[in-house]
């Protein structure tokens, strides 16, 4: 992982109103698992490709005509490639290519805009992260802050001369509205902040904006590495994703599509949690964020004062568990505990078919899992249910941005083409 400096750009921010104001590069995110057949057969290829035409159609349900059509469309806008060094020598008849995801020519762009700390990811078409750069997010105004994230996202691009960029995924906390791209993020002083229309003028691409627990919930739907499910066996399943980190959050996929409300996502900060070691008000993120766990750490001299702030010194409090020191260890069981309570009570009240937790909350102290799956179990008042664990582990923020960056392309990588060469003005 390496580092970048953000320096501000001349980036004129756009004049009110902003909530209403749509920009035509603004387009919402699409996370969600497509039925269209062009999705499903780049869906196919990218799961298991290089493949042949009629395994697509066995993969698909899709008939062998209309995986041709798909096939031979996707050939020609670029996306697919045909694999001719993988036919079979001595094949009799004409030889069968198999197919698979042309990625190399380009990569999509993904922002995950954190409270503390902005990523910037470079993304393949297979989901695979590329290249990371972190930096401070910027703490002055929305108007300049956004001025500075987009011109360091321009000139990381120019870092990647041999790729074309597609799309721009945002992941940020707060309210977001997706259709717009505006933002109100109370920690960061932000109210209608365009991000997506700055965003989409600086850089001349299509640009998407999530709140940043939907993005991770379609990480996991999307990228999370699963066998993958059939559309029309989604139709009917729930998943809860809870995330735990500087903030809690959680997001509820609905029949294979995140669940992003109009009025923006609901929030868990307020749920009740009681714990005297680690102190907090009463409510569940002031009891278990990075801060208040650190803030407890100082307070019972686990770490000395001045040991850094917010996640940057987790892994210091995390050192002193693992080499011995019973309180260090105390406290990360103590948040672990809060968490598993915390994520019963949701389970109860919403009950998914599948329960998903990630975030550095949980995946900062893996030995802490235990606590938090006994927690869980005891404090549930249903049948008992298995609790996954984020398939991204510490880089859940990344995988969050590159999926909104990648998401138009997989629900319809034709439309995604068309609509990215018009943005960026390519023939």
């Amino acid at each position: 992982m390496s580092s970048t400096t953000l320096t501000p750009a001349p980036v004129q921010p756009p004049k009110a109103p902003l909530r209403t104001r749509s920009h035509p590069r603004v387009v919402a995110p699409a996370l969600a698992v497509s039925d269209a057949a062009g999705a499903a057969v780049f869906a196919a290829v990218r799961q298991h490709g290089p493949i042949a035409r009629e395994a697509v159609a066995g993969a698909t349900t899709l008939s062998v005509a209309t995986v041709n059509r798909q096939v031979t469309a996707l050939l020609d806008a670029g996306l697919l490639v045909e694999r001719a060094d993988l036919v079979a020598s001595g094949a009799i008849g004409r030889p069968r290519r198999p197919v698979a995801v042309n990625h190399e020519p380009y990569l999509a762009l993904g922002l995950h805009i954190g409270a503390r700390t902005t990523s910037i990811v470079a993304t393949d078409l297979l989901g695979r992260t590329l290249d990371v750069v972190e930096a401070p997010t910027p703490r002055s105004g929305a108007a300049p802050a956004l001025a500075t994230l987009a011109g360091s996202a321009r000139r990381y691009l120019t870092r990647w001369n041999k790729r074309t960029p597609l799309w721009v995924g945002v992941a940020i906390g707060g309210a977001v509205d997706g259709k717009t791209g505006h933002v109100d993020h109370p920690r960061l002083g932000w109210t209608a902040a365009p991000v997506g229309p700055v965003l989409a003028e600086e850089l001349g691409l299509p640009v998407s904006v999530a709140s940043h627990v939907d993005a991770m919930a379609g990480a996991e739907l999307l990228l999370g590495g699963r066998r993958p499910v059939p559309p029309a066996a989604l139709e009917t399943r729930t998943s809860l994703y809870v995330y735990a980190r500087e903030t809690v959050g959680y997001a509820l996929v609905i029949g294979g599509r995140v669940h992003s409300p109009a009025s923006g996502p609901g929030t868990i900060a307020g749920l009740p949690v009681s714990s005297e070691l680690l102190g907090g008000s009463g409510q569940l993120e002031t009891t278990v964020s990075d801060e208040a766990v650190l803030a407890a750490a100082r307070r019972l001299r686990i770490l000395p004062d001045g040991n850094g702030a917010g996640s940057a010194a987790v892994p210091g409090l995390v050192r002193e568990a693992r080499t011995g020191n019973e309180r260090a260890a105390a406290l990360l069981t103590e948040r672990a505990r809060a968490l598993g309570e915390a994520v019963a009570l949701l389970r109860d009240l919403l009950n998914p078919d599948d329960l998903v937790v990630g975030g550095q909350g949980f995946t900062d102290y893996p030995e802490g899992m235990a606590e938090v799956e006994r927690a869980f179990a005891q404090r549930s008042m249903l049948a008992p249910r298995a609790i996954r664990l984020s398939a991204f582990g510490n880089r859940v923020q990344e995988a969050g941005a590159g999926t909104v960056s990648l998401a138009g392309v997989y629900a319809d990588p034709l439309a995604a083409m068309r609509r990215s060469r018009g943005a960026a003005g390519q023939p």
